[in-house]
């Protein structure tokens, strides 16, 4: 005991497997187990890292997903917009044109009327002709 007293004084100490040591047996053990705590911290963080990593990259998918949607979305009202615009353009057209055949309607009706006239006064003049004779 007075020699282990001694060796302690020293710096040196027995472990349980009677080895000589520089470290006290319990600073020894709370030592490795410190070691063992952070090899453990360490591989957890590692761990948390890759899993981050395949959250960021999936997240990244997601982006590029939406974008092109959104892409998508843009082109289709485009194309809706633009067949809105020809569908007005041709029926501002067929607009004209009705408007233009009314017009034709109307000539040809009052040419009509004319020409209805035109024969009762003929047919006047050749009723008077015949009778005259």
């Amino acid at each position: 005991a007075m020699a282990q007293a001694a060796l302690g004084a020293a710096g040196l100490h027995f472990d349980e497997l009677n080895k000589l040591r520089v470290l006290e047996p319990e600073v020894a053990a709370q030592t490795a187990q410190l070691r063992e705590e952070c090899r453990a911290f360490v591989d957890k963080t590692a761990e948390f890292q890759k899993i981050v990593g395949s959250l960021v990259e999936l997240v990244d998918q997601l982006a590029k997903a939406a974008e092109s949607e959104k892409m998508k979305a843009i082109g289709a009202r485009n194309l809706l917009k633009s067949i809105a615009k020809q569908r007005e353009a041709q029926e501002q057209q067929l607009q004209a044109l009705i408007a233009e055949k009314k017009m034709q309607l109307e000539r040809y009706r009052v040419e009509y009327e004319t020409l209805c006239k035109i024969e009762a006064d003929q047919n006047e003049f050749i009723d008077q002709f015949i009778f005259q004779k």
